[in-house]
């Protein structure tokens, strides 16, 4: 477990991945608790958009697969706030694909994206946060990542990955009080889902999605998974 969130007024935040769906969803509900919510993703347009309404908002553009472009995003948020709070890590991407049908570009952009990115941001935060002793990191996940399923020859992999990567970072860090948040939705309706051609059961909305993300971190929750929790530990 980790540590519970009774307040979230003035906790400094940083979602990246928040320009729609989950992210979006859940950097709208965090900054009306109260919250310091930096949004990034690489559209800045849409990020301004966002945070036009939100005085306690700041948009940040940040390419998940740059390193120099997390780093430089760190920097500045840790120069203007002095520490972070939390990371939520949603970036994602997704690709149908089936054996019959490898694309070796769509699965180096998939594994660069979901897995390399993710990678990439815990290289720059990671250090932070140990040295301040202090401080929590979400990942989202999927439930694509424990199971095989249809069409998701790499997007699953990927998914799979972030768990071990968590269950072990959860290892590493927790006994060192920073909290590690293992986040795997089931079918979300965004911008990604609608894509897909076949009946989603359980489907919910973002705005729900995003409610069950931030009640599981509140009760310090490490691993909740879709309907959005049905397993915590």
């Amino acid at each position: 477990m980790n540590p519970v969130i009774r307040d979230w007024r003035g906790k400094r935040v940083w979602i990246i991945g928040a320009s729609s769906g989950i992210g979006e969803e859940t950097a709208r509900l965090l900054l009306t608790l109260g919250a310091r919510v930096a949004l990034s993703a690489r559209k800045l347009p849409q990020l301004e958009e966002i945070a036009a309404g939100y005085p306690m908002a700041e948009a940040v553009a940040v390419d998940i697969c740059d390193h120099a472009s997390i780093m430089t995003c760190h920097t500045g948020l840790m120069q203007k706030w002095g520490s972070i709070d939390l990371v939520l890590i949603v970036a994602g991407s997704y690709n149908e694909m089936r054996a019959d049908s490898v694309d070796m570009a769509a699965v180096n952009q998939l594994i660069d994206i979901n897995l390399r990115g993710v990678y990439q941001c815990l290289d720059v935060v990671l250090p932070a946060l140990l040295k301040q002793g202090s401080g929590g990191i979400g990942v989202v996940g999927s439930v694509a990542g424990l199971s095989g399923l249809p069409k998701a020859l790499v997007y699953g992999p990927t998914k799979a990955a972030i768990i071990n990567l968590c269950e072990s970072l959860y290892l590493d860090v927790r006994p060192k009080n920073i909290a590690v948040y293992m986040i795997n939705p089931g079918f979300v309706e965004t911008p990604m889902t609608a894509k897909n051609d076949f009946k989603m059961p359980a489907l919910i909305s973002a705005p729900e999605a995003a409610l069950a993300i931030v009640k599981g971190m509140q009760r310090g929750t490490f691993i909740s998974t879709s309907r959005i929790v049905l397993q915590t530990g």
